[in-house]
């Protein structure tokens, strides 16, 4: 579960994409790269040294059966479905009380989307485009409502009135 989420959060990538990940493609590297399977382009994706580190304590840990296996697999040997894992993220939202509307596999990419966009809080529009490329959307005013981004702006206007 914690590699799920640590891939998830730090990659942005979509659920059919970390469930097709292999051993050997985010092992002992600090880049990689995946034909996404949803809109079939190519991309690279970096991993910072603390997700690597992350990704070869939980090698170690799972003790995999070689490089070219599966990186989440069920104690059944079988790859895990998305709807398995939504099952179990339904269970770490209850027992860890995540404060969370709709928490699901598409919650990570969502994160890791938000994680960018508020790191780059000065540089917002650039972060926006920059999302804009990694999640492969048309325009940025998908991003944006993608982000959640246009509701909360419009939330935030209440806040601003004065008494």
């Amino acid at each position: 579960m914690s590699l799920l989420v640590a891939l998830g959060c730090f990659t942005g990538l979509r659920i059919s994409d970390i469930l097709a990940l292999r051993w050997k493609q985010i092992l002992n590297t600090d880049e990689f790269s995946i034909i996404e399977k949803k809109t079939r382009k190519n991309r690279t994706i970096r991993l910072n040294h603390q997700l690597q580190k992350h990704i070869q304590e939980c090698y170690k840990q799972l003790e995999p059966i070689g490089v070219n296996a599966p990186i989440l697999v069920s104690q059944k040997g079988t790859t895990f479905t998305i709807q398995a894992i939504n099952r179990m993220l339904k269970q770490v939202k209850t027992k860890y009380k995540v404060k969370a509307k709709n928490f699901s596999c598409h919650s990570l990419r969502k994160t890791f989307g938000r994680q960018v966009y508020n790191m780059n809080d000065s540089n917002s529009e650039l972060a926006l485009v920059k999302l804009m490329e990694l999640f492969n959307h048309s325009s940025v005013a998908i991003t944006k409502r993608y982000l959640g981004l246009r509701q909360e702006e419009i939330l935030q206007t209440y806040e601003c009135l004065n008494f």
